[in-house]
């Protein structure tokens, strides 16, 4: 049974309809928690925790905008389906969806949407409700480290009983661990176990259900939404490190085929990720759990050579490395981010019906552009940390982040900055003179006043814009690219082939 939480103020979102997917498709019972009632225009706080009484406290403005609130959401199930109401307005649960008006921040409702939990949880669970005994069974929530404590795991212990002397087996991402518990910490009662205001209560044992959080040197790196065991009989470890195996194979995506790489911050946002792309029928190459690396855009850009939608990453909630997004921008690999699982797969499926649509220009805005440059003598504005000077674009356009170099060939370094009168440009074009920033170069070192610069193209570059582009650039860009070219192959006789 779930809860499908929607904010008052804003209604019913894209997210809000995914979930309903994912509940239809799992045949989940689910109650609407109308959270945010507190922020309700007008709505005053009252010493009751029960919303319908409260309700009553309010005076009539605020009573009819809380009923908007809640017909908004009524509208927005009836469009897919379902009929729904307030709870206190209910004649027939078994009939009606109940939407049960509440604060997360203070607190209020929450008992009535206790109640109307284990009453669909006694109607539609019945079954299920009995008493065998069952395996010491919990979710491993999110991983961090405590002053004092070292790595912890916050943890939902589902089934049965956890104590302070059991085994606990848990997964890391290439591993299952086997630890003992330093301790098993308990927050105090309505206190937030991930952000107390208190200190937590050392407890020998634990039954379930509870949360509870667990401090072990052995638990960094544990997998935030993995199965985690705790056994007294150490017989038993290793046929819960086996099933705790065959889950993690089940999650873990790695093929040989193309498809998109999907990196995320947990196994729930990757099994719900998993399961959106494979309904819009996008293939996955890989899908794992942590931050974006330099072999992730290595893998895109296999898969790019091939089919330049699927060589990209998606990544949700996760950090790029520095190296990775060097590599990224070095060799065109799109990176899509998003902390919104349903935008995240908006973003690029988007992108993907804008770039087919004029994929010629898509592919040739990606390649480095042609251009040649002068550094404009008496325009020194810093010497390093980054150099900052005065340039003149001769020929074509010239972007930031683009490398250049020298004329004997020689890499110079990366456009960090273009400025114009104070303000960051994108592009320059032939004529213009701006300032121009670059990491790790010396002024007097490197380079030297009324030195002439070309940007410096990839050898793949090169190539695709002599065999597919040469009809987009002007007679002073073709001209240009012939000298780099000339240039490159007397370091490298391959260069552009």
């Amino acid at each position: 049974i779930a809860i499908l939480v929607v904010d008052a103020n804003r209604g019913f979102q894209p997210q809000t309809n995914e979930s309903l997917k994912i509940l239809e498709s799992r045949k989940v019972p689910f109650v609407v928690a109308l959270n945010k009632t507190d922020m309700v225009s007008g709505w005053k706080n009252t010493e009751t925790q029960f919303i319908s009484q409260s309700i009553k406290e309010q005076n009539v403005e605020v009573q009819n905008f809380l009923d908007e609130k809640i017909y908004n959401v009524v509208t927005a199930l009836s469009v897919l389906g379902y009929q729904s109401e307030a709870f206190y307005r209910i004649d027939d649960y078994k009939k009606e969806i109940a939407i049960v008006p509440v604060s997360a921040k203070t607190g209020i409702g929450i008992p009535e949407l206790f109640a109307v939990l284990v009453g669909l949880t006694q109607q539609y669970l019945k079954e299920k409700l009995n008493q065998e005994e069952k395996s010491n069974r919990g979710i491993i929530l999110e991983v961090n480290d405590e002053v004092g404590l070292g790595p912890t795991a916050n943890m939902i212990l589902i089934d049965g009983q956890m104590r302070k002397e059991d085994s606990i087996i848990a997964a890391k991402r290439d591993s299952v661990i086997v630890t003992k518990p330093k301790a098993l910490l308990l927050p105090k009662p309505l206190d937030e176990m991930r952000d107390p205001r208190d200190k937590f209560k050392p407890v020998e044992h634990i039954q379930a259900a509870a949360g509870v959080k667990i401090a072990s040197p052995d638990l960094d790196g544990v997998l935030p939404g993995s199965t985690l065991y705790a056994v007294s009989d150490d017989a038993e470890i290793e046929h819960f490190k086996k099933i705790i195996e065959d889950e993690m194979q089940s999650v873990f995506i790695s093929t040989e085929t193309n498809g998109v790489i999907l990196k995320c911050d947990a196994i729930g946002s990757l099994e719900a990720l998993t399961e959106m792309l494979r309904r819009q029928q996008i293939p996955i190459s890989k899908a794992d759990i942590g931050s974006v690396t330099h072999r992730d855009v290595l893998e895109a850009m296999a898969t790019k050579e091939n089919d330049r939608h699927l060589g990209v990453i998606l990544a949700f909630n996760v950090k790029v490395l520095q190296d990775a997004e060097t590599e990224a921008d070095n060799n065109h690999i799109k990176v899509f981010t998003d902390k919104i699982i349903y935008s995240l797969i908006d973003t690029y499926t988007q992108w993907v019906d804008d770039d087919k649509a004029d994929e010629e220009n898509s592919v040739f805005k990606e390649l480095t552009p042609i251009s040649k440059f002068t550094f404009l003598k008496g325009f020194v504005f810093r010497n390093n940390n980054p150099a900052v000077f005065g340039i003149r674009v001769d020929v074509g356009q010239l972007r930031q982040k683009i490398p250049f170099m020298n004329k004997t060939g020689k890499k110079i370094g990366i456009i960090h900055q273009l400025q114009h009168d104070g303000k960051t440009v994108s592009v320059v074009k032939t004529g213009q003179e701006v300032a121009c920033s670059v990491q790790n170069v010396t002024i007097g070192r490197q380079i030297v006043e009324e030195d002439v610069f070309y940007t410096l193209p990839s050898s793949s570059d090169a190539k695709q814009l002599v065999k597919r582009f040469m009809h987009k650039l002007s007679s002073e860009e073709t001209d240009v690219l012939n000298e780099i070219i000339e240039i490159q192959r007397a370091i490298d006789p391959a260069y552009a082939y």
